[in-house]
């Protein structure tokens, strides 16, 4: 499939509605990504033809629906190049796959031990390992980021130690779009013996995943940001490292033997799935990068880098409004402040010209506390984006800042 923009928006049916009688201008894609018609027809085709539960049935429905949920598994197992199917553990998305792993590393870790973050870290990546060295007595550490928003990779790798557990990092910042060297960050942690966590969150939607590249132990990441369901997400892990790690939940489907004074765990990647998973989320999000990986990606990657670049232009042109990120290497995301405009009141007067972007502290307060930011307005792109609507962006905030003055 080349890449066409104005082709691939006539496959997201949201696209095309209005917001207060204004054509909807959807910028907020960091948060999550619309779902191309694909996607909608593989979840309805699902619930229409072969609705069952998977593993269990004795029956053609539950056979289909088997086939087609660990055919799923399969395609994020090689999306992301996995080195087997099993290493791909279902979760709810990428807050669940990071907590499987905190409650795991909750369990070793040992006083004097130390945990290893950033300080761009999305909540999610920083309170699992926060709390966990609050119950074991271990030490959280945090590397700098520089004014701009990129990491201090010295500092960083100067924080590493023999007594370093676990480094959990993102792989692009959802706040600031700053793209970090996780390949080398990660080679320096193994270099001292320390697990590595990658919050993929926002690098699964950009097509530049290779857990074996890259060489972590985990990767955490959502459907939903890469035009798949809610509700869906996978935790990867290296299948020497989840073949014994400590079980998250009990139940259905992760049991091997079970009596009434004992259970024995069943092999990956059952032992860390327990329950009804969500049979229809897996399916779609397959959908999803079936679809996404027939795209040209340099062409994809291209037309990103086009409208960060005319974001960025425009915004470093308006008087009164500040970029709050402006790392070298960054992806499309643009987050700001406006002299004398809150953000939440931007974000109200751009909606009601139809265009949907972010405001707040993205999930992401102790980053915006070292920044000197209450929060900032945030406008996120992806494929479907225009060159147009970058443009429509800046309108509407000239009419912000106009009203607000």
């Amino acid at each position: 499939m080349s890449f066409d923009v104005a082709a691939l928006r006539a496959q997201f049916p949201i696209l095309s509605r209005q917001v207060d009688g204004n054509p909807l201008v959807y910028l907020d894609n960091a948060a999550t990504t619309q779902k191309p018609q694909a996607v909608i027809d593989a979840l309805v085709d699902y619930y229409s033809t072969t609705n069952s539960n998977v593993h269990r049935g004795a029956h053609q429905l539950s056979d289909e629906a088997t086939r087609r949920f660990e055919k799923a598994r399969e395609t994020i197992a090689r999306f992301i190049n996995a080195s087997a199917r099993e290493e791909l553990i279902w979760t709810s998305g990428t807050t669940e796959a990071i907590n499987i792993v905190g409650n795991g590393i909750r369990q070793q870790l040992n006083a004097g031990d130390e945990i290893l973050v950033t300080e761009m870290e999305h909540h999610a990546d920083l309170v699992s390992w926060q709390q966990a060295c609050k119950a074991s007595g271990a030490t959280l550490k945090v590397a700098p980021i520089f004014d701009n928003g990129a990491l201090d990779v010295d500092a960083f790798k100067a924080l590493l130690s023999e007594n370093t557990r676990l480094v959990a990092m993102p792989h692009i910042s959802n706040a600031l779009g700053t793209i970090n060297p996780v390949k080398e960050l990660t080679a320096a942690a193994k270099a001292k013996g320390a697990l590595v966590l990658i919050d993929g969150a926002q690098g699964i939607a950009h097509g530049m995943v290779d857990v074996q590249d890259i060489g972590c132990d985990f990767y955490a990441f959502s459907g939903h940001k890469v035009f798949g369901p809610t509700g869906i997400g996978a935790l990867w892990g290296k299948k020497s490292v989840l073949e014994d790690w400590p079980v998250w939940q009990t139940g259905g489907e992760m049991i091997s033997r079970v009596t009434y004074q004992d259970a024995v765990w069943g092999e990956l990647p059952n032992r860390l799935e327990a329950g009804t998973p969500n049979i229809a989320g897996a399916i779609g999000f397959a959908a999803a990068i079936g679809w996404f990986s027939q795209l040209d990606l340099d062409a994809v990657k291209t037309h990103e880098a086009s409208l960060i670049q005319s974001a960025t232009e425009q915004a470093d042109a308006f008087e009164g409004l500040t970029i709050v990120g402006s790392a070298p290497n960054k992806t499309g995301i643009l987050s700001f402040i406006m002299q004398s405009a809150h953000p939440a009141d931007i974000g109200f007067i751009l909606d009601r010209q139809g265009i949907a972007i972010r405001t707040g502290d993205h999930c992401a307060q102790p980053l915006m506390k070292r920044l000197g930011v209450p929060g900032t307005a945030r406008a996120s792109f992806s494929i479907y984006n225009t060159l147009e609507e970058v443009d429509q962006l800046f309108k509407g905030l000239k009419k912000a800042q106009m009203m607000l003055a």
